[in-house]
């Protein structure tokens, strides 16, 4: 059978082309092996239930894994402890009947109908089975009422605290959750009003610090399986690193570009076939940028945040106490470098956050203005045009506007104006390595063709004249001659200037002042 990259449910070896990552399963496995109890606490589609399934199928000598998920299991198991506890104990009952075990009669005892007589059968279970137990489960934050199931936790906190300090319990070595929120987060979530508790009954969980993202070398060694099996002639180094440019190894969307490449683009194991397909990737609507805006809906704090550092360019650094920052974390719409200077996490999620934004700005006469120019001549964008037209609207449809606006909503007014002349031919990103100052370097890409703009608010001349040195040493890293400077200045002296071309260190520079 042919393998494939797989976008959808868990990934198995057999059938799917994986990443590969022993020294990140050994990371697991010693958690395991130390009897630690801990959390998978990531975003959507990170590789949680891949990570589960991996170690039931390599750690099922040594151990009895218990797998199961609290996805499909419906509202009203978590209404009250007794339907939970039925719930959890029926899901017990499947796994070990799986196994044909004689163990299974202990979860035939219809008494069990409370998180007490639920403790004394897990302590029959684990006395009674030869090997030591561990328990996983999936989609923990699927539940409608968490207070429910923090009691169950609370019990296995009980069961755990007991075993380990007191020696006075059997339970399970291990127990693993795997979901998008913490139960820190999960409290913070079901508690809007004063009453926020953080002394979560989770509190005994080791920190689970193991990078699920695939780095360039990962996804080069499941490029070079693929292609001992299609031979396409690509280069794999160069391939791998353009797609982790566009992903920064966020596991879907690494398995995505694949997928597109192999099954619609021809295998076309390319930069541009990498560029074409985050391009497409970016369009689609699908459940994981679907997940993205609606937690923008779902948390109004987090929206503001996340349009500061994705629209405005606005520098932050990370703070680990700061609840928006974590929720930021969380979802995975931020990194954070090594100065923990804050970033969108990867270049697709900020085009797709862009887009979203965009569509949520109304301008009056711009799609009129647009209709009127055509900025593409001879398969070329005019960038030139581009931006000379959009400081025209900005005067003519602006200039009563107040200034606090403008700041605030200029650069996403120029997203606006550039997304439907690109749309379907090019693409943008904001560069992060270059944001400070609350400056912000585009680059767009239309075709074979890529065009740096560094738009900038006016602090001064003599930071107008640092703008210019360092879009000039950003032109000269990235191979480029020319490259394009728009200034919004709100000072009260603001002086008329013309759009013009300069010469800087070597550069061709295009200004526009708005």
């Amino acid at each position: 059978m042919r393998k494939e990259f797989n976008i959808t449910g868990s990934c198995n070896p057999q059938w799917h082309y994986m990443v590969k990552s022993e020294e990140r399963f050994k990371a697991v496995e010693a958690l395991i092996d130390r009897g630690k109890y801990f959390t998978i606490n990531r975003a959507r589609q990170y590789g949680k239930t891949t990570t589960l399934h991996t170690i039931r199928r390599r750690l099922s000598d040594k151990y009895l894994v218990i797998d199961t998920s609290f996805e499909g299991i419906g509202d009203e198991s978590f209404k009250g402890q007794e339907t939970f506890v039925k719930s959890f104990v029926r899901l017990m009952l499947e796994e070990v009947s799986r196994r044909g075990d004689d163990a299974k009669a202990i979860w035939q005892d219809e008494s069990i109908k409370d998180f007490d007589a639920l403790s004394q059968t897990i302590t029959k279970f684990c006395q009674s089975y030869a090997k030591p137990v561990v328990l996983l489960i999936d989609e923990v934050d699927k539940s409608s009422d968490n207070d429910t199931f923090i009691g169950f936790i609370g019990m296995l906190r009980k069961k755990y605290l007991e075993r380990d300090k007191l020696g006075l319990d059997s339970t399970f070595l291990s127990v693993v959750l795997a979901g998008v929120y913490d139960i820190k987060n999960i409290k913070r979530k079901i508690r809007p009003d004063a009453e926020k508790k953080y002394n979560s009954p989770w509190n005994i969980a080791a920190d689970f610090k193991v990078d699920m993202t695939f780095h360039p070398e990962e996804i080069a060694q499941m490029l070079a399986d693929y292609e001992a099996d299609e031979h396409t002639g690509m280069d794999i180094r160069a391939v791998s690193e353009e797609i982790y440019k566009y992903t920064t190894g966020y596991p879907f969307l690494v398995s995505k570009l694949c997928k597109v490449i192999d099954e619609e683009l021809d295998k076309d194991w390319t930069i541009v076939g990498v560029q074409t397909a985050t391009k497409q990737t970016i369009l689609e609507k699908n459940t994981l940028f679907t997940s993205l805006t609606k937690n923008l809906e779902d948390y109004p704090e987090l929206k503001q945040f996340i349009f500061a550092i994705s629209v405005n360019g606005e520098e932050v650094t990370y703070d680990v106490n700061n609840p928006v920052m974590d929720f930021a974390t969380m979802f995975s719409f931020i990194r954070y470098d090594a100065r923990r200077k804050v970033r969108i996490h990867n270049i697709i999620f900020e085009e797709v956050l862009n887009n979203y934004f965009i569509a949520e700005q109304t301008i009056n006469d711009l799609g009129k203005l647009r209709i009127q120019v055509n900025y593409v001549r001879d398969g070329r964008l005019d960038m030139e045009l581009v931006v000379t037209r959009f400081a025209e609207l900005m005067h003519e449809e602006y200039r009563e506007s107040s200034v606090p606006f403008l700041e605030r909503e200029g650069r996403l007014l120029f997203l606006t104006f550039l997304k439907p002349i690109i749309n379907g031919t090019g693409f943008y990103y904001v560069e992060p390595q270059t944001r400070e100052n609350r400056r912000m370097d585009l680059v767009v890409t239309y075709g074979s063709e890529e065009y740096i703009i560094e738009l900038k608010i006016w602090r001064g001349e003599k930071y107008e004249e640092r703008g210019r040195d360092q879009l000039a040493s950003y032109l000269t890293a990235r191979g480029k001659a020319e490259g394009y400077l728009v200034t919004f200045d709100f000072s009260k002296k603001q002086k008329e200037t013309e759009p013009q071309w300069i010469e800087n260190k070597g550069k061709r520079i295009f200004e526009v002042t708005i």
